[in-house]
């Protein structure tokens, strides 16, 4: 009888931790859901939406301008930001605000991204901590998920800061 109990738990342990490792890789290397919040990136994604972001792209080195990602926080390892990406590496991008009447620039240093977010004016991004390393991004943003009557693929960029490429 307690052969059987300790069988049968043990089983039980081993189908948790295999289950586990399986639900682990899947959210390091593959993807993850993401709850939302914050005004920075409205009108393209609100407080409390749901997005799915993708790690492959991560890993082989395919983000894009005007890619929306998942990135850690320069200043809070903690917290995860939702951006979009600006410029890449050698980019010239803009780093004064909307508002400002003289403009300035700068070039994003190698192995860096600028991101910024949608709402210009409600977001602290690049502008405010500079380029952030290419090894901060978590993840891109390739889906939202919910409102569900906002289902889909992401739009372009609404504020057209985007740099475009001459490759």
């Amino acid at each position: 009888m307690f052969r059987s109990a300790l069988g049968k738990t043990l089983g039980f342990v081993g189908y948790t931790i295999q289950y586990g490792c399986i639900a682990h890789c899947a959210f390091e290397y593959i993807g993850e859901f993401v709850a939302c919040s914050g005004p920075s990136m409205e009108p393209t994604i609100t407080s409390h939406d749901v997005v799915f972001s993708e790690r492959l792209s991560r890993h082989l080195c395919r983000i894009e301008n005007g890619d929306i990602v998942i990135a850690k926080s320069p200043f809070d390892p903690h917290m995860n930001i939702c951006k979009r990406v600006i410029g890449l590496e050698g980019d010239k991008v803009c780093t004064s605000g909307p508002s400002d009447v003289f403009k300035t620039h700068q070039y994003v240093p190698k192995g860096h991204v600028w991101l910024e977010g949608d709402n210009l004016r409600n977001s602290t991004d690049s502008r405010s901590y500079g380029p952030v390393p290419y090894a901060l991004i978590r993840g891109r943003v390739c889906l939202k998920l919910w409102p569900l009557h906002h289902v889909g693929a992401l739009n372009q960029s609404p504020t057209g800061r985007v740099v475009k490429r001459s490759d």
